[in-house]
């Protein structure tokens, strides 16, 4: 391998060292203030900056304490793949580059075709939730509750206790990672309040928190239990340390097959992590027959050309939180908006029983799309019930309904042109509401973003803004144009399409098919006892591929 770097305390030495009874104490005020009732959403903003306060005291005390390598990532990259080499992966066809705002990624060092099979990482490269349970950590792992449950936590101390073992296997790979990210985690606060009213600013708040509340708690972890006592983290434990490993691990995670295949773990997958994101598909599987990573290109790559995969049907808002990053062009980009029918409306009953048959909850997280089409069939279906008349009901309950049912999605077969009125008039308020909710309008965004003095992370925020705002102003423009067509098929007497499943001509491909035909749109609520959760891949298992 290349020249080894040294690693060290940050800045020139610690300044305001606290005693360890003083620390001790900032610490359970920490995990006290995090771990009291949630607060309202009036309350959020104020919370963080409680929470961020008590947080910057710590790192004050903890200056110069946290651990660096004394070399940029870029010097270790010669080490990370003749590291890669000698455990039997070819590199013949890549090498790592700076993309300039892209950042580091790998090109092509010659001609690659689309699918052909050109990295494969074998288990034995990986971190692991199993190489953390067979690591020094592993007694801890295995006598704690909450690590026991955490796989992704119990990685990211597996991450720090491996960089502090100078001697550890994974050092080329640890050494090659960023020292800081682009996540919320790393946001001034003034940057995280241009987050406010976008769909990130929950999960921006709850991640800092529950990463506090975490840190709080393994700190008091490390200094007391009797398992901890032999880990190189028991006497330089800093939150900038454990920021730096959630941060890795929230934008590298991904999940593979257990070795036997029986069960799915999260893993750190070296040198394929490299890899930036753009739209496609995912071209990476678990080979269980040959026990290794492998992927197989996105399209036809020329030499000297940036290897990309993708990362998965990700908002720009998930980017943003989990992977420190928006992506533009994102065409799977979109904004949540939440609906339901309440248990109280006279008609409840029967509008849940409708719902049911065209295979849809009478309470669900939608989504406005940036795409052509930014209704989905789904939520069309729902909104179309959710505005139905009592003899518009009773229409698709009883006699021969199932054909009207299986429409419910389709755009070209209404319910009636009254009800087709009131879904989009209801559509329009509703995405007016979310509209207001912004500090800013989209114009004023606009004119920000061509300032020269921003901030990366400011610039990121504002560009999430106006993205999910662009989504909204075009569904509102997509439901005036459906008025205007609507009001004018009335004005000329125009008849009500037959509901014949048969003979559909909708030229939105997706709403040609039944509702109950798709998978309903599913935004799950975060798991905030986690602010790891997210930002990984499923690497499904595959057969072994054939030969060439």
């Amino acid at each position: 391998m290349g020249k080894k770097s040294r690693s060290k305390k940050s800045g020139s030495g610690a300044s305001a060292l606290a005693s360890p009874k003083e620390m001790m104490n900032l610490v359970s005020e920490l995990l006290q203030k995090c771990s009291g009732e949630a607060p309202s959403a009036s309350e959020e903003w104020e919370e963080y900056v409680q929470i961020r306060s008590l947080v910057e005291k710590i790192r004050k005390k903890q200056k110069g304490m946290s651990v660096v390598f004394e070399c940029s990532r870029n010097n270790h990259f010669q080490d990370l793949v003749s590291w890669a080499k000698e455990n039997g992966v070819s590199c013949e066809g890549f090498r790592i580059a700076n993309f300039g705002k892209e950042g580091y990624g790998l090109q092509a060092t010659r001609d690659i075709k689309a699918e052909e099979l050109f990295l494969c990482i074998p288990r034995k490269m990986l971190m692991t939730v199993e190489s953390a349970q067979n690591s020094i950590l592993g007694p801890l792992l295995r006598q704690d509750r909450i690590l026991k449950a955490m796989g992704n936590v119990s990685l990211a101390l597996h991450l720090l206790c491996e960089r502090a073992n100078s001697a550890s296997p994974w050092q080329p790979y640890i050494r090659s990672l960023p020292q800081d990210y682009s996540t919320p985690l790393y946001y001034q606060q003034d940057e995280v309040h241009l987050l406010l009213g976008t769909q990130a600013i929950q999960d921006v708040l709850s991640q800092f928190k529950n990463t506090a509340r975490q840190y709080a708690y393994f700190y008091r972890l490390l200094q007391t239990h009797p398992a901890a006592s032999v880990l190189p983290l028991k006497d330089s434990f800093t939150f900038d340390d454990y920021r730096w490993a959630v941060s890795s691990v929230m934008t590298r995670q991904n999940q593979i097959p257990t070795e036997d295949g029986s069960r799915i773990t999260q893993a750190l997958i070296p040198l394929w992590d490299m890899c930036n994101h753009i739209n496609g598909l995912i071209t990476t599987g678990y080979n269980l027959e040959d026990d290794r990573c492998e992927c197989v290109a996105l399209r036809d790559y020329k030499e000297n050309e940036q290897i990309y995969i993708f990362y998965g049907t990700r908002s720009n808002a998930e980017f943003v939180v989990h992977n420190g990053f928006f992506f533009h062009d994102n065409v799977h980009d979109r904004v949540k908006i939440k609906l339901g029918i309440s248990k109280s409306e006279r008609l409840y009953a029967m509008k849940a029983e409708v719902l049911a048959r065209a295979g849809l909850p009478v309470s669900h997280v939608f989504a406005l799309h940036a795409k052509e089409f930014p209704v989905s069939p789904q939520l069309l279906a729902f909104l179309r019930v959710f505005c139905m008349t009592e003899e518009e009901l009773k229409d698709y309950l009883v006699g021969e309904s199932v054909n009207k049912v299986l429409n419910l999605g389709n755009s070209e077969h209404p319910v009636s042109w009254d009800n087709e009125i009131k879904l989009w008039t209801f559509l329009e308020a509703r995405v007016t509401l979310l509209l207001r909710s912004y500090k800013t309008t989209a114009e004023e965004d606009a004119v920000m973003l061509q300032q020269t003095g921003l901030t990366p992370h400011a610039r990121t925020a504002i560009q999430l803004r106006l993205a999910e705002k662009q989504i909204l102003l075009k569904s509102l423009i997509n439901g005036q144009a459906k008025m205007e067509d609507l009001v004018k098929k009335m004005a000329d007497g125009k008849p009500l399409p037959c509901c014949d499943n048969g003979n559909i001509t909708n030229t939105n491909v997706d709403a040609k098919l039944p509702v109950m035909l798709h998978q309903v749109e599913t935004f799950e609520q975060e798991n905030h006892s986690d602010p790891l959760n997210g930002g990984q891949i499923m690497l499904e298992a595959i057969q072994a591929p054939a030969q060439q």
